[in-house]
């Protein structure tokens, strides 16, 4: 290689040399240049509502449709045939017992009586005139007996024509309310027709459903489930469960008491029972709001403090339980007294900051100072 030759390739390799050291400054510039402007760059932060979570007792619960029955309720029927001759049958009214319903016509019977009667009397008459007699040895002790049979047999025929007016004469068993009824005066019927349904007005009323024979095992009499009918839950006591499992359905009946009539529909109408399923499990209450879903399942934003006492969301995996209203119970991933993000946690993500929107309202509505008074 002549001189000249390696007089250029020490110059070109001091130019790139050069090159390189320069496009190193300014790379270290430019680098420093944007380390200050992040450096002086704001952080966002996210303002949301946060909410403590709070320690639950909690009850699982089955749903159960229930049916409501009255404690006493029966269908009328006439048990020997015969012609109306008086209803007393007005639908929705309430009667009390002992109070006429349906009177059949009682005219032929009513004359059998009257003959009946007369026969007691002339038996008690002879009977008289008997026991007179055998005082003075008129008579024998058999001739007295016979007196004393045949007064009696006038009785029990007397009673038994009595028996068959009081059958057509038909009264409320107990105070209840009268159903529909299609019975009319002049109307004949045959022994055995319906005459109408009365369910029985009490103080309370049955409700009877049925639980699988899973949940039936762990109840017991006494037990206290929730009746729900389109208003507030009516707490109810069992108290019956039946004997045998349904072997088509293996369900089990039971039945539950609830003081207190008028606080569900009448009789015959569906309600919704909330039924208890093993013992009490403890959980975390949090506003349902909280709860945010994600490809790696439930979670929410715990907001922490962070080494410059800042408050940092960060995003914990949790496991949920029931719905009770406007709470979600969690049963693992919280303790009692973490504070979570609630409204407006789907503007959250991992580390961002986070303001309470709670303590920016409280600091809004504080009075500002009147000038010239004290701070």
């Amino acid at each position: 290689m002549t001189r000249a030759s390696r007089v250029g390739s020490y110059v070109l390799i001091g130019t790139l040399v050069l090159a390189a050291a320069g496009l190193a400054a300014w790379k270290r510039g430019s680098l420093a240049e944007a380390d200050a402007a992040a450096a002086q760059r704001i952080e966002p932060v996210e303002t949301v509502s946060l909410a403590t979570a709070e320690a639950r007792q909690h009850q699982r619960t089955t749903t159960a449709v229930g049916t409501v029955v009255a404690l006493r309720s029966i269908t009328l029927r006439n048990e020997l045939a015969g012609k109306v001759v008086d209803v007393r049958l007005e639908a929705g009214h309430v009667v009390e017992e002992g109070a006429l319903l349906v009177a059949f016509d009682v005219s032929v019977e009513q004359a059998e009586l009257e003959a009946e009667r007369a026969e007691v009397a002339l038996a008690e008459s002879l009977l008289a005139r008997v026991e007179r007699a055998s005082k003075d040895r008129g008579v024998s002790e058999a001739d007295v007996d016979r007196a004393h049979a045949e007064r009696d047999v006038a009785l029990a025929r007397a009673a038994r024509v009595q028996a068959l007016i009081d059958r057509k004469t038909i009264k409320a068993p107990f105070r209840a309310r009268v159903g529909l009824s299609n019975v009319h005066v002049g109307q004949y019927l045959d022994e055995g027709e319906e005459l109408a349904s009365l369910q029985g007005v009490d103080a309370a009323v049955h409700v009877d459903f049925t639980v699988s024979q899973q949940v039936a095992a762990g109840l017991k009499e006494g037990a206290v489930v929730d009746v729900r009918a389109g208003g507030p839950p009516v707490s109810a006591r069992l108290v019956a469960l039946d004997s045998r499992v349904d072997p088509a359905t293996r369900n089990a009946w039971a039945r539950a008491l609830v003081e207190g009539a008028d606080r569900l529909p009448p009789p015959g109408a569906s309600v919704r029972v909330d039924v208890p399923v093993g013992p009490p499990v403890s959980a975390v209450a949090i506003p349902i709001n909280a709860l945010r879903k994600g490809p790696t399942g439930d979670h929410v934003f715990v907001i922490e403090t962070d080494a410059q006492q800042q408050l940092r969301a960060h995003a914990r995996p949790v496991g949920v339980g029931s719905v009770l209203g406007d709470e979600l119970l969690v049963t693992s991933g919280l303790v009692p007294g973490e504070r979570v993000a609630a409204t407006g946690s789907f503007k959250l993500r991992e580390g961002v900051l986070v303001a309470d929107a709670g303590a920016e309202d409280a600091g809004a509505a504080a009075p500002e100072p009147v000038a010239g008074s004290p701070p």
